[in-house]
């Protein structure tokens, strides 16, 4: 193989073992200031999106550790990775996708295990890790807040009858 070429294997090779993740993308028909604005939309989640040389890439693929890639490597494809959730970057490719017309999604690998099209964009669809960690605490807060009040609940009851008992002593009014 050609220097040219083999600097260029390397460098597929440390991106893909650097990721969690990468989603290949058919990128056919999109003008350079829509990958611009992919690019920028990506960074913003922590991802990033790079035009691949099919052969290349495919033997970088194998040399990372990824399952055999022979017949899915067709087309202009470029490859999104990232080294935070992949389903932020999903969604970002998908919301692209839907915008343009011209971005579709061809296959994706988590953890070496292969995802389809119809997965990544159910992974789009998913709310963010941060929203999701949210919730679950909030789901873990939920009984001890109930815990509290109920705690609190007898204390408060009987607060309310002294202040009573002593709005109504100040009154004048006999108990």
């Amino acid at each position: 193989m050609r220097p040219e070429k083999q600097s260029l294997t390397n460098e597929y090779v440390a991106r893909l073992n650097a990721s969690p993740f990468f989603i290949v993308v058919d990128y056919r028909g999109l003008k350079v200031s829509h990958l611009t604005e992919l690019r920028a939309r990506l960074s913003k989640g922590g991802a990033e999106v790079h035009i691949v040389k099919n052969s290349l890439f495919r033997i970088a693929a194998k040399e990372a550790g990824v399952s055999d890639l022979s017949g899915a490597l067709a087309g202009q494809l470029a490859v999104v990775t990232g080294k935070r959730d992949i389903s932020v970057a999903a969604k970002v490719v998908k919301t692209f996708g839907s915008e343009f017309d011209k971005l579709k999604i061809q296959f994706g690998f988590l953890n070496n295990a292969r995802l389809e099209a119809s997965d990544i964009s159910t992974l789009a669809d998913l709310p963010s890790m941060e929203v999701l960690r949210g919730k679950l605490l909030g789901v873990l807060n939920a009984p001890a807040t109930k815990l509290v009040q109920l705690l609190g609940t007898p204390a408060t009851q009987l607060a309310r009858v002294l202040q009573a008992k002593i709005d109504q002593a100040s009154s004048g009014q006999p108990s």
